[in-house]
Formats: C-alpha cells, sequence, structure tokens
C-alpha cells in the first residue's frame, strides 16, 4: 500500500494553505459573502451584512464572534438597524491585512438570540495596480471597465 492521496481524505475534512491562508469546502450550514470596497477597508471600515441573509438573523444588538485561522475576533452585531452591520470590523480588516479586492465568505457556526459566530474565509483578491484608480468602490453600480 503506498502513501495515501488528496483523493483518498474526506471532502470535509481537507483544509488547502495557500500563502498563509486557509481554504476548506464550506458546510451545508448558512453562508454570506462579501467582496470588500474601499468602505470595508479604509476609514470607515463599514462592513453591511446582505439583506437576503440578514434576514435570517436576529432583528436585535447582540455578540458575534468572528474566527478565522484559530483566532476570534469579538463583534457587535446590530441587527435592529436598518442596515445590519457589524462594530469593530475594523480591527478584523487591519488585522487580516485586507485589501480592496479581497473577499470574505462567512460561514455561520451558531445562531441564536443571544450571540452569532461565523468562521471566516478570506480570498484574495489583488486588483492589478493600473486599475485601483478606475475603482470607485462605494458601490455595485461602479464596475472596472476592461477596454
Amino acid at each position: 500500500m503506498g502513501e495515501p492521496q488528496m483523493g483518498d481524505l474526506p471532502i470535509s475534512n481537507s483544509v488547502i494553505e495557500l500563502e498563509g491562508d486557509e481554504f476548506w469546502p464550506l458546510s451545508e450550514k448558512p453562508f454570506f459573502d462579501v467582496v470588500l470596497t474601499k468602505t470595508t477597508v479604509k476609514p470607515m471600515y463599514h462592513l453591511v451584512v446582505p439583506g437576503k441573509f440578514s434576514a435570517t438573523l436576529p432583528s436585535c444588538t447582540i455578540p458575534m464572534i468572528l474566527t478565522f485561522r484559530g483566532k476570534n475576533w469579538e463583534m457587535i452585531y446590530h441587527g435592529s438597524s436598518s442596515y445590519k452591520r457589524l462594530d469593530n470590523w475594523k480591527v478584523f480588516a487591519i488585522d487580516n491585512n485586507l485589501k480592496v479586492g479581497d473577499a470574505c465568505v462567512f460561514e455561520q457556526l451558531e445562531c441564536s438570540s443571544t450571540r452569532l459566530v461565523f468562521r471566516v474565509q478570506i480570498l484574495r483578491g489583488d486588483i492589478p495596480s493600473e486599475f485601483l484608480d478606475k475603482l470607485d468602490g462605494d458601490n455595485v453600480d461602479a464596475p472596472i471597465v476592461l477596454e
């Protein structure tokens, strides 16, 4: 018998590491993703939970934990405002060197009326520098156009 091959490993336990970040297949738990813009990674550091997903979350202000690479970040989720947002997102963004064009996948691990827990995957976007000046980043109506 030879060494086990990657295909022999159960998918649910597979973790791929690429340049220090870890990736794994999503479970069947709910998730949402966000492509980061200037407003999410520079002052204002404003992250809003997408409307379709926020409808499934509590409509109150509760503690929230983001976990990435074995570390936890404590946030406050504001579900009672018109825009469901996170306080303390700035610390997570800076600690993980998030940039415009990166994406985060938030996989819900726990959801109750007293606490939310999400496991985060970070997908590095690295937009080429020649396009950064053309990227508005304030809304989805300002796409990068390649001519």
